[in-house]
C-alpha cells in the first residue's frame, strides 16, 4: 500500500508539480506568457526573422505545455484533406533550417479570442513573407490556437492551421 501511495505522489508531482516550473534562463521568459496577447505575439516573433537570422528555439519550446501539438492541415497530392501532428521539437527539426535559409515572417492580420476561465481559443489570421521588407505575402491562412492558464502563465496547448487556397479563401469576417 505504501508503494502505491508513493507512486501516486511521485506521479502527481511529475504531472502537476515542479517539473514544469521555469528555472535559470527560462524564468526570464515568464514575461512572454503572462497574457494571451503576449503569448501570441511571442509565438509569431520567435518563428520570424530575416534570411540567415537564428531563431530563439528555447523560447519557442517554452511557449508549449508538454504534450502540445502543432497540426498543419491541407490537401495532399491526391486532393484529400489531411493533418500532420508534430511536437514543437518536430517543427524545429522539420522547419528550423528552412526558416533561416529562406527568411520567414509571419504577421498577424486579425484575431478572434474566446476565453472561459483558464482556457482560451484564438483564431488568428496571418500573412507570411520571406522578408520584413516584402509588401506582398507569399501565403496567408488561419491559426487555431488553444491556450491553457495554470494560474501562473499561459501555455500553448495546440496550434492547428490551414493555409489559404484559391478554393478556400479566408472569409471576410477573419480579415481586418
Amino acid at each position: 500500500m505504501k508503494k502505491i501511495v508513493l507512486f501516486l505522489g511521485v506521479f502527481v508531482s511529475m504531472m502537476f508539480g515542479h517539473a514544469q516550473e521555469p528555472s535559470g534562463k527560462k524564468s526570464n521568459y515568464l514575461g512572454h506568457v503572462q497574457t494571451i496577447d503576449s503569448t501570441i505575439e511571442t509565438l509569431y516573433k520567435v518563428i520570424s526573422g530575416e534570411k540567415g537570422e537564428a531563431r530563439q528555439w528555447e523560447l519557442f519550446k517554452f511557449l508549449f505545455k508538454p504534450g502540445a501539438k502543432l497540426i498543419p492541415s491541407g490537401k495532399n497530392t491526391k486532393g484529400d484533406y489531411q493533418v500532420r501532428y508534430m511536437k514543437p521539437e518536430d517543427y524545429i527539426k522539420g522547419s528550423g533550417d528552412w526558416l533561416v535559409e529562406n527568411g520567414f515572417f509571419e504577421k498577424e492580420l486579425s484575431r478572434t479570442v474566446n476565453a472561459y476561465g483558464n482556457i482560451a481559443h484564438v483564431f488568428s489570421t496571418y500573412e507570411s513573407f520571406k522578408s520584413e521588407a516584402d509588401e506582398k505575402p507569399f501565403m496567408r491562412g488561419i491559426n487555431s490556437i488553444q491556450l491553457f492558464h495554470d494560474g501562473t502563465r499561459w501555455w500553448v496547448i495546440n496550434i492547428y492551421w490551414a493555409n489559404e487556397t484559391k478554393d478556400n479563401p479566408i472569409p471576410k469576417k477573419y480579415l481586418p
